[in-house]
């Protein structure tokens, strides 16, 4: 189906453009959405009569995001949640929980801006982006720690998730004994 977009869809096309969609996602989303209309020569007409106006309006959103972007660009937030001795969460952070967070501590931001392709599942830091507008993209920091001094010691740098860490054992140590285990043992299997 063809459709003409009234705003900026990423990977589609800007304002004005005339692109070919699937059947559903026409019906489904855009249509419904008032993101496009269908191209016909009525549609046509009525754009050409609003273009004006869906121009000053995109203009006024990414104004408006720009704003915000320029709070929220680079900022780091903590998320405390259980995990494992290895670091693994025993639930996951989702956008849905990120867009929380960010209206939490005052930031106007919906769970589809959240471009998470999938769910976090482990302590550390994490850089999220967020699209507050098609054409205005930030990236936040996301420190998902066991706990709020936890959180502050990766936010310093620290490691919390390798085994010197967490039992105070040196990895390089332990795989260079477990490498002369192993020699000294097919030496003397050859023997």
């Amino acid at each position: 189906m063809d459709v003409i977009l009234l705003e900026r869809i990423n990977r589609l096309g800007g304002i004005g453009d005339t692109v070919r969609v699937r059947d559903g996602y026409a019906r489904n989303y855009l249509l419904p959405t008032g993101r496009a209309l269908r191209a016909n020569e009525a549609n046509r007409t009525k754009f050409e009569a609003q273009k004006a106006s869906l121009i000053a309006r995109n203009e006024e959103r990414r104004t408006e995001a720009q704003g915000v972007a320029g709070t929220l660009n680079g900022k780091s937030f903590v998320i405390v949640r259980s995990a494992g001795e290895t670091g693994q969460l025993y639930g996951s952070v989702s956008a849905r929980d990120i867009a929380d967070l960010l209206k939490e501590q005052g930031f106007a931001v919906n769970r589809n801006a959240v471009e998470l392709n999938l769910p976090i599942k482990t302590i550390g830091l994490h850089t999220v982006s967020i699209a507050l507008h098609p054409e205005v993209d930030v990236s936040v920091k996301v420190n998902v720690a066991r706990s709020p001094d936890e959180a502050e010691r990766q936010a310093r740098g620290e490691t919390l998730t390798s085994a010197e860490a967490i039992y105070g054992i040196d990895e390089e140590e332990e795989l260079e004994d477990e490498a002369d285990d192993a020699e000294g043992e097919t030496e003397e299997d050859k023997a």
